[in-house]
């Protein structure tokens, strides 16, 4: 999958932005406090609101007037254009979030097209508002089997659910299950170091949580399954940090599963707790980009933190390979280092303004383009106050 295009309309410190001509990987850079978690989450969001519904992703945030942006009244609005796979038409799919006369959040609008070439206005295969509306049944192959299809009336047992979701489950829905499928496989990293040091309890997990709470589990599962992908990841383990020389998952006689690294200068090896973050942070990340199955969308907020900044261009790398093979790969930072290993096409720039952000596609800055195709590195740029200036004049040009 392959999203070109967003709009985030009232969403916190996104009054109204879009972003567009978004490659396989795509890099989020900002100061703090410009708004690159609030620009995660609306993925986290989305995903949330389809596996529950809207007003309890909304309530995980605290409610719709603490998510909503400040100072606004309306609805919150998103609109996502995307290809399932590069040989599949774009998909555009819309959803307006508002509240009903008692104050409770509700789908006011959730629409789904086919574009049918390159010009003119796209087939619907999905209209929906407050819990009722129209879908295209059967399989869609083409615009003419679109223009052919009857849309019958569907009806969601609630107008806080998502059409996709209810319809979604039914196989005579394919297109819409097939958004549903994606959304579901949307993975926001959340990790946090402590979690994944724990000792887990002997589970089978083959995909990584977003917290890293079940790190062990999955490398065992990765080591018993997939033994040339586990050795590769200790190889690079073993290239970055200094004095690895093994890495295991071992089960204890109690029915855990612990990590345990080996020093090759010491004959016994030791648990995670006695590691450092970033040699955590590392194995977590390498064992992530190693899962057999690439998630449709893979969102890893500020990557460098805890890693030596000569490793960063490696990692940068990983990511991207990982997006080449199909799994789209949003990053935020405002690290130099990782910056310097970035192409000019993969880098967005978030700006705040009057208390709210737009976002920059940094190809478009005349001037930022220039130095860098004579050789100047992003990082350089943005330590400089070149990139953040240009940025923020296109910005304020925007707004």
């Amino acid at each position: 999958m392959q999203i070109e295009y967003l709009r985030i309309c009232n969403f916190r410190v996104f009054n109204d932005v879009k972003v567009e001509k978004i490659p396989q990987m795509a890099v989020f850079l900002g100061k703090n406090g410009a708004g690159k978690t609030t620009f995660f989450d609306v993925f986290d969001f989305l995903h949330d609101s389809l596996n529950s519904n809207v007003r309890s992703a909304l309530s995980k945030r605290g409610g719709f007037k603490e998510v909503v942006s400040r100072d606004q009244t309306g609805d919150m609005h998103f609109e996502i254009k995307f290809r399932p796979s590069t040989d599949e038409p774009i998909i555009t799919y819309e959803l307006t979030i508002g509240l009903n006369e008692k104050n409770l959040p509700i789908v006011k609008k959730e629409i789904m097209r086919f574009r049918r070439g390159s010009y003119g206005a796209p087939w619907k295969i999905l209209d929906f508002a407050y819990g009722n509306g129209v879908a295209v049944e059967g399989n869609l192959s083409s615009y003419e089997d679109v223009k052919r299809k009857l849309r019958t009336p569907q009806h969601i047992s609630s107008p806080d659910i998502l059409a996709i979701k209810g319809l979604g489950q039914f196989e005579n829905f394919p297109a819409v299950a097939s958004l549903r499928r994606l959304i579901e496989d949307w993975y926001v990293s959340d990790f946090h170091i402590e979690n994944a040091r724990s000792r887990q309890e002997a589970n089978y997990s083959e995909t990584l949580s977003t917290t890293g709470d079940n790190l062990a589990q999955v490398a065992k599962f990765i080591y018993d399954n997939h033994r040339e992908r586990f050795n590769t990841i200790l190889e690079a383990m073993k290239r970055r940090v200094p004095g690895v020389g093994n890495v295991e998952a071992t089960t204890t006689d109690d029915g855990y599963v612990v990590l345990r690294f080996q020093d090759s200068k010491f004959k016994n090896p030791f648990a995670a707790k006695f590691v450092s973050d970033g040699t955590i942070k590392m194995f977590t990340y390498l064992l992530l980009l190693s899962e057999p199955n690439p998630h449709a969308l893979l969102c890893v907020e500020e990557p460098e933190n805890q890693l030596y900044p000569e490793l960063l261009t490696e990692l940068a790398e990983e990511f991207r390979q990982y997006s080449n093979i199909g799994g789209q790969v949003f990053i935020s930072t405002h690290s130099p280092d990782f910056l310097n290993a970035i192409h000019l096409d993969e880098l967005y720039c978030l700006i705040k303004l009057d208390g709210y952000t737009n976002i920059v596609r940094v190809m478009d800055l005349p001037l930022i383009k220039s130095l860098y195709q004579q050789g100047d590195l992003l990082g350089s740029l943005w330590s400089e106050g070149i990139l953040f200036q240009e940025a923020t004049k296109a910005g304020s040009v925007e707004k």
